[in-house]
């Protein structure tokens, strides 16, 4: 079976090719990347594509299954170009995928396509798919979400996939997260369990989360099964809420209020003190929790991390930095001093 991968030498993607190393099934391994890594997994062979540029379809002729995982978070001061790489570059990625014949297509999608929903009970994957509109994350994957929709309907022979995790943390991608998320000014040594004595959240701000290589073999779950298709929810337990950050951090809860906890994210951003719009708080504050019952039960989907466990190997990634072979997760891709993070303008260029 040939695979083809889309931003294949990302968090996800790394994973996800680690998975299908391990199923003799996948005897071809095609990772696609702007940027060719040093990395030399079992069975695969990389191809310099630019999925909002390149011609597509000779790539995916002959392919099995095309998973799309190509997307970008930088420059977050850049929307227009943001909008291009992942909508366009998805609709870009569909199309061809369809034209060339694929059977199967799996897609990156997130927690960020749902509408605001609950966070007291979990809701499946038939929830409103309108994204936060704060949020140009949870607005792009809405719309990526919207052009698979029109695609599948003119190929009825595509059989579609969709998986929609939540947060997702591996040791390896600490340094990428910190570069893309926290910037050059956060000091490594908060991150350290107990050395922040307070935590201010808004108690609305739960989330769910899930460790990089279960969703890679999530990925490789709907990719190489037989009958996969639709969404599916993809989270581990526990929910993290307040208190359970709280305990991660090794310090206290304080409920804060939402508003000005915005304010902050948002006055910081403009300074350009750290690289993430307040958008990213806003869908935090307002995704739904999800129901995973589906991929466990239709994929047979089971986690081997919980989302404590996962998040506690985020920071310590972040604090080392770790990092992989590959330009994402290069644990020095920041610069000595991380003065490349500098000179991008924190959030406005890649």
């Amino acid at each position: 079976m040939r695979v083809v991968i889309t931003g294949a030498t990302g968090n996800v993607g790394t994973s996800f090719i680690a998975a299908l190393g391990g199923d003799s099934r996948a005897d071809e391994i095609v990772g696609l990347a702007r940027r060719a890594p040093e990395w030399t997994p079992p069975r695969t062979r990389w191809v310099q594509v630019d999925v909002g540029a390149d011609d597509l379809r000779a790539v995916f002729a002959g392919a099995d299954v095309v998973v799309h995982l190509a997307w970008q978070i930088q420059p977050s001061r850049d929307e227009a170009a943001l909008e291009r790489a992942n909508v366009d570059g998805s609709r870009r990625v569909f199309e061809a995928a369809a034209e060339a014949g694929v059977e199967r297509l799996v897609h990156a999608s997130s927690v960020g396509v749902y509408s605001p929903g609950p966070k007291d009970r979990p809701v499946d994957e038939s929830w409103p798919r309108e994204g936060v509109a704060a949020s140009f994350y949870s607005r792009h994957k809405a719309a990526a979400e919207r052009a698979l929709d029109a695609v599948q309907a003119q190929a009825p022979g595509l059989r579609v996939v969709r998986l929609r995790p939540g947060l997702i943390f591996k040791r390896e991608a600490g340094a990428e997260v910190r570069r893309l998320f926290a910037g050059p000014f956060l000091p490594a040594r908060l991150l350290k369990p107990g050395r922040v004595p307070v935590l201010p959240l808004p108690a609305r701000l739960v989330l769910q989360a899930v460790h990089g290589d279960d969703v890679g073999e999530a990925y490789r779950l709907a990719a190489l099964s037989p009958t996969a298709e639709g969404a599916y929810n993809v989270a581990a337990d526990p929910v993290l809420d307040p208190a359970t950050l709280a305990r991660v951090f090794r310090a206290r809860h304080v409920d804060f209020p939402a508003r000005v906890l915005r304010a902050l994210a948002d006055a910081s951003w403009r300074a350009r003190l750290q690289p993430t719009p307040s958008g990213w708080l806003d869908m935090g504050l307002a995704v739904p929790l999800m129901d995973t019952r589906r991929a466990r039960e239709q994929l047979g989907w089971t986690p081997r991390h919980s989302s404590v466990a996962a998040l506690e190997e985020l920071l310590a990634g972040m604090r080392e930095p770790a990092g992989m072979e590959t330009a994402p997760l290069d644990p020095h891709a920041g610069g000595p001093l991380r003065i490349r993070e500098l000179l991008t303008g924190i959030g406005k260029r890649t």
